[in-house]
């Protein structure tokens, strides 16, 4: 097969930033993607429906300014924080725009300093959402030093997805960006309610990638790549035909200087390839058949919205991703993949 003609794909995990910046990635999701839920992790968080509808107006606003872009529909969520109240759960249902609510541990990744310090503190806003049907999307790790940063995704679902889910079984939860073969067999096994993301980057590299070298900066990501058995379970659960996996890209712009630095942040751009690496994954696993179904029904399906109406077309044809793309204020960023190859090409 070298041509591939798809409904049109959602991104259901997308960091677009905010500013400059959002106006500088914006384009590579829209070219791609009808639709994205946006994290809300900004400086400062969006934690309100007023804060998301200001951000939705900011998103829309850079979309309109581009010419040529195809229609794009930002769905917002809220940052979950110790003191979220249960009647923001009902404006966010009311306003229609946002479509689920974050869930970061204090710590755990890039502007998460705002973040869940335990999530019994949230029980009552927790059980409005299981209530009212809004999801929580959960960055599932733990973030205590005693736990390897290798099995912080394992020791979450011990510690604290279980017992939450026990508390809450209705509560409808997607894992975000699982990365390991346990968050793959746990979705698997669970109920409808239970969705997850994953992504591009996570199907197509393991843990030695950081080291391909000496250290590369650009595939540092959070939650970090795992081993190769990981990998090869992440590809298993999205080619398997299960409609509770879909693709989310969690795709992370960082000027260059901030991921090439003695601290480096955490995340892969992936926007400027962002379906196309999702075909050389299920390309590579003789499954291309199935990643319509991954891309552009489940994620739908499982949040009742309705799928595109509209197509794009991929084809097999090899095309040089650029060693650096503009960003904001001067900077620059580094796409995943710079300087290589990506086999597939959007039409």
């Amino acid at each position: 097969m070298n041509r591939l003609t798809l409904t049109r794909p959602d991104d259901w995990h997308l960091h677009l930033r905010d500013g400059a910046a959002l106006a500088a990635v914006l384009p590579d999701t829209a070219r791609r993607f009808a639709r994205a839920i946006v994290m809300p992790n900004l400086r400062p968080p969006v934690t309100t429906v007023a804060l998301a509808a200001a951000y939705r107006d900011r998103i829309l606003a850079a979309h309109a300014a581009t010419p040529g872009l195809p229609a794009f529909e930002p769905l917002m969520t809220l940052y979950l924080t110790d003191n979220t109240a249960p009647d923001e759960i009902d404006r966010a249902i009311e306003s229609g725009f946002v479509k689920a609510v974050k869930l970061y541990p204090a710590g755990a990744t890039t502007n998460s300093d705002s973040g869940v310090t335990d999530v019994a503190r949230c029980d009552a806003t927790i059980a409005r959402m299981a209530e009212r049907g809004l999801p929580l999307l959960i960055h599932g790790e733990v973030t205590d030093g005693d736990v390897d940063v290798f099995d912080r995704e394992a020791v979450f679902i011990e510690r604290v997805l279980r017992p939450l889910l026990a508390r809450h079984p209705a509560l409808r939860v997607v894992f975000e960006h699982i990365t390991t073969q346990d968050a793959a067999e746990f979705v698997a096994a669970a109920g409808d309610n239970i969705a997850a993301t994953v992504t591009a980057h996570h199907l197509l590299m393991n843990r030695n990638a950081i080291f391909a070298g000496g250290v590369r900066p650009h595939h540092y990501c959070l939650p970090v790549l795992k081993r190769e058995v990981h990998r090869q379970a992440l590809v298993a659960a999205v080619t398997s035909g299960n409609r509770r996996f879909f693709l989310g890209t969690d795709s992370a712009p960082h000027a260059k200087g901030a991921k090439e630095a003695a601290c480096g942040c955490a995340g892969c751009y992936t926007s400027h390839a962002g379906i196309e690496l999702y075909a050389e994954a299920f390309d590579a696993a003789g499954a291309l058949d199935r990643l319509e179904a991954f891309a552009s029904f489940n994620g739908p399906d499982w949040y009742g919205l309705p799928r595109n109406a509209s197509q794009i077309t991929l084809v097999r044809e090899s095309w040089e991703v650029k060693a650096e793309q503009e960003f904001a204020d001067g900077d620059v960023l580094v796409p995943l993949r710079a300087g290589e190859r990506v086999a597939w090409r959007l039409e």
